[in-house]
């Protein structure tokens, strides 16, 4: 009876123990389910951005259906029989939002007729001066609207309301020559701004910004605070150079400062207020973060408008549905080749990647490659837009994530225009340009051998 006793006393000790042991081993991600395959897709199509990721139940799918609807299909002006879609302006540059963002990729400098894209907006601001009133704009809104445009030049007004003005570009061209002997011809933009039909700038600043691709904007979510943070080194305490800085910025949504991750200068803490900001500066829909038209109070027929039959022309569900749609549409992430190891290894190599980091550990255990740290670096006078945004100075910028730029040829049929204002052509003049904090990298790849930067180059196409 002892035997038997000490023999079950045993066996349950052996349960107790295989429990515990494999309590561990799913703490520890031993047995962790890879889920990246529900959000990424090696699929390099003109239409992965447009599908949902995996797994979504009928609710889920139903509501990405309804985000993809608003994002798609063209608002009206009002009054309107479609109450639904109402709203329209009275200043705007698009009525959609799928006309700046092709294929849900990133926008083309010129459209099809050889005329400037509505992809690329003119972002309007001034200098702040020691006033109560400015200082309070650069606190909750990072910069100083021009008094008479406000934040962005609007292309577009409906009937009776006269639209802003036209962006016109000319380019000049400036050579390079590398250490071998290579030429690369770079174009300066000389941009312009035309028929304003308001009156002149009054010495406003203008920074011309082209609309980037929407490929991973939800796996933004996905990443860390602690993650993007841990990068920051604002006073170079590691003396390489590179000093990337967070911008924190007033969220509309939260009423406090928060960590900045979207737009080309980090200014908006959430997709959500980037979806609001966009639909009110873009096509002049008002939400409950901005529900006032873009009209300043000097343009008489914009704020004498009709309006739509709601105050709001996108409710809180709908611009949930919006929000929740591009949260929730594919992501696309190149195969791990061997050409794709040779060129990442260059690209480490010559310290693109100490500020373009190419993976991060998601909070849903899968890692992503934005190829970005999401910080704020110095780019040299160069590329400076004279504009402050939050604590983005003048010649700062966000690292432009890489992820999704392969795509853009398949969508448009055109290679990609890179940078924020769309000047480089190519991968090779889009490193030409860098200049601050970036000014050892650029000298690096010039200093490679041909066959390698050709290398890195075809890398970059295929992220």
């Amino acid at each position: 009876m002892l035997q038997i006793q000490k023999k079950q006393n045993y066996n349950l000790l052996k349960k107790v123990i295989l429990l515990k042991s494999l309590v561990a081993i799913f703490a520890t991600g031993l047995f962790a389910v890879d889920s990246s395959s529900k959000f990424l897709s090696n699929d390099k199509s003109n239409s992965i951005l447009l599908k949902p990721i995996d797994n979504l139940n009928n609710d889920e799918y139903d509501k990405f259906m309804l985000g993809r609807s608003f994002f798609s299909i063209p608002w009206v002006e009002a009054p309107a029989i479609t109450t639904a879609r109402d709203g329209l302006g009275p200043l705007f540059n698009a009525n959609t939002c799928i006309s700046c963002h092709p294929g849900n990729g990133k926008g083309t400098l010129f459209n099809k007729d050889g005329f400037v894209s509505r992809s690329l907006v003119a972002r309007l601001s001034v200098e702040a001066t020691n006033s109560n009133q400015d200082q309070e704009l650069l606190k909750y809104k990072g910069f100083v609207p021009h008094s008479i445009y406000g934040n962005q030049l609007s292309i577009n007004g409906i009937y009776g309301v006269d639209f802003e003005g036209n962006i016109k570009i000319d380019f000049e061209e400036k050579e390079v020559l590398f250490p071998d002997g290579e030429k690369q011809i770079l174009l300066k933009p000389k941009y312009s701004l035309a028929n304003l039909n308001y009156g002149t700038l009054d010495n406003g600043n203008v920074s011309y910004r082209l609309a980037p691709t929407l490929n991973g904007m939800g796996l933004i979510n996905l990443i860390s605070n602690e993650d993007i943070l841990k990068n920051e080194d604002i006073n170079d305490a590691n003396g390489d150079g590179i000093s990337g800085k967070a911008n924190w910025v007033y969220s509309n949504i939260t009423k406090k400062d928060e960590l900045g991750k979207y737009t080309w200068k980090a200014s908006v803490y959430s997709l959500k207020e980037q979806v609001a900001g966009a639909a009110n500066n873009d096509m002049g829909l008002t939400t409950s973060i901005f529900p006032d038209d873009n009209c300043t109070p000097t343009q008489k027929a914009c704020n004498e408008a009709p309006k739509a039959k709601d105050a709001i022309d996108i409710p809180d569900e709908r611009l949930d549905a919006i929000t929740y749609y591009l949260k929730h549409i594919k992501a696309y992430a190149p195969k791990i080749t061997k050409e794709y190891k040779e060129g990442l290894e260059i690209f480490e190599q010559i310290s693109c990647a100490k500020c373009h980091i190419s993976s991060f550990e998601t909070k849903e255990g899968f890692k992503v490659f934005p190829y970005s740290d999401f910080l704020l670096h110095d780019m040299g006078e160069d590329l400076s837009d004279g504009r402050v945004e939050f604590k983005a100075d003048k010649n700062e910028w966000r690292t432009a994530p890489l992820w999704g730029l392969a795509l853009h040829e398949k969508i448009n049929k055109q290679k990609p225009r890179l940078l924020h204002d769309g000047r480089a052509r190519s991968f090779q003049e889009a490193i030409l340009w860098h200049g601050g904090e970036a000014i050892q990298s650029k000298e690096n790849f010039m200093n490679l051998p041909k066959e390698q930067r050709d290398k890195l180059l075809k890398f970059l196409q295929e992220l």
